[in-house]
């Protein structure tokens, strides 16, 4: 294909909203706009991926780091929209809202009496803890809400340390909603102070630790008062008894007991298939230097990048277009770049662009009966017999 068939406009400059280095090479060398829209040679390079992706071993031709599970794949980036939970030593790996975590239990108790006590302002677990002078964990945290399909009220307990997953919750009960005062009123449970205690007409749902954690404060759906010593199911009982609680950095891994991780993530690919613009990105991240990408063979828009440069003497464009239709005849995949442009500017856009193989077409190389090669890794030029240059190519690309 010719440079100017796909209207490849490349930048001196880094786009001022480039949050990552590959997002920028990737909109200086002409696959993206700045607004993250793709161009045609971005358009060409996912055609040659969407190509490749019927390979079983698609991911490893691409010499990405990447971290993965039976369904995902994904790529491990600090400003990646997907987080994930990860275990470093048994390789564990889940999307952050459904990762399982090995829960610990208090030390056990005997189950003390249920006690009202006065808890004014304590309308969070925070300042709860603090009035009581306890820790989180012995709070039982209140979550309320209203299942879309069927407005049924839903009550979750957690323990005061941990965070509901949402996720988890819709897994369980479907697709919810946050419950309105006047919803929680109704139930018979008061807001900032509830408890599942005495509630009417709720889906009561408690996270599987609950039952291993005795003597709980939780709200005495009253305001300003609290329960101590709540116990399940002595106090209450419930409908669902699940882990519906997200893991956090540092929880032991359900596997090995091993600290988890936190990562931010591209999302590589899923079970409904891949996500090709995330992989070029992930590609650019991966594979460029201070001149541009350095894209593998495998992954590149093109396999090489065929450069005419106009001779003062003798016709190199006739030998330049001859070299191109000998190449495609091959099925090697060429940009050829035939603008009228200074070789400075062709030099850096070849550069930009990262194609793995160079070949340059020019007088003082020519007169021999040679053009130059270079691939895009390395530093030095070589020359080759123009003659040979076709099985050359072929050598190295396969």
């Amino acid at each position: 294909m010719r440079y100017r068939d796909l209207t490849i406009q490349t930048q001196r400059e880094f786009p001022n909203n480039a949050r990552t280095p590959g997002f920028g090479w990737l909109v200086r060398a002409g696959y993206l706009t700045r607004e993250n829209e793709i161009l045609p040679l971005g358009e060409q390079a996912i055609s040659r991926l969407q190509n490749l992706s019927g390979d079983p071993s698609f991911f490893s031709l691409l010499s990405l780091p990447l971290i993965s599970n039976e369904y995902e794949t994904y790529f491990p980036l600090s400003t990646g929209a997907t987080e994930i939970i990860h275990c470093e030593s048994c390789k564990y790996t889940e999307r952050l809202e459904l990762a399982h975590f090995k829960k610990t239990a208090l030390p056990h108790e005997e189950e003390l009496p249920l006690e009202k006590v006065s808890t004014p302002d304590c309308n969070t677990i925070e300042s709860l803890a603090n009035f009581l002078g306890i820790p989180k964990e012995k709070t039982a945290k209140a979550l309320m809400y209203t299942r879309i399909t069927d407005n049924q009220f839903i009550f979750i307990v957690v323990r005061g340390d941990m965070q509901l997953s949402e996720s988890k919750l819709k897994k369980l009960a479907g697709d919810v909603r946050p419950a309105t005062v006047e919803e929680i009123v109704k139930a018979g449970a008061a807001v900032g102070y509830a408890s599942p205690i005495g509630l009417k007409n709720a889906l009561i749902i408690v996270d599987d630790v609950i039952p291993q954690s005795q003597n709980l404060v939780a709200g005495a759906n009253d305001a300003g008062c609290h329960f101590k010593h709540t116990n399940y199911p002595r106090d209450y009982s419930a409908e669902i008894v699940a882990d519906v609680t997200q893991a956090k950095t540092g929880d032991p891994c359900i596997h090995c007991g091993n600290p988890l991780s936190i990562l931010s993530t591209l999302g590589l690919a899923a079970r409904s298939g891949f996500h090709f613009k995330n992989i070029l990105l992930a590609l650019a991240e991966t594979h460029h230097d201070e001149k541009g990408l350095t894209l593998p063979k495998s992954a590149a828009p093109f396999d090489l990048y065929l450069m005419h440069l106009p001779g003062r003497q003798m016709d190199t464009r006739a030998k330049a277009v001859e070299i191109y239709d000998q190449l495609q005849s091959t099925g090697i995949s060429v940009l050829f770049d035939d603008r009228d442009e200074r070789a400075g500017v062709k030099f850096n856009d070849a550069d930009l662009i990262g194609c793995p193989m160079r070949v340059t077409v020019g007088e003082k190389a020519l007169q021999n009966g040679m053009v130059e090669l270079k691939p895009r890794r390395e530093k030095e030029n070589q020359t080759l017999s123009s003659e040979n240059l076709i099985s050359h190519l072929s050598s190295f690309l396969n």
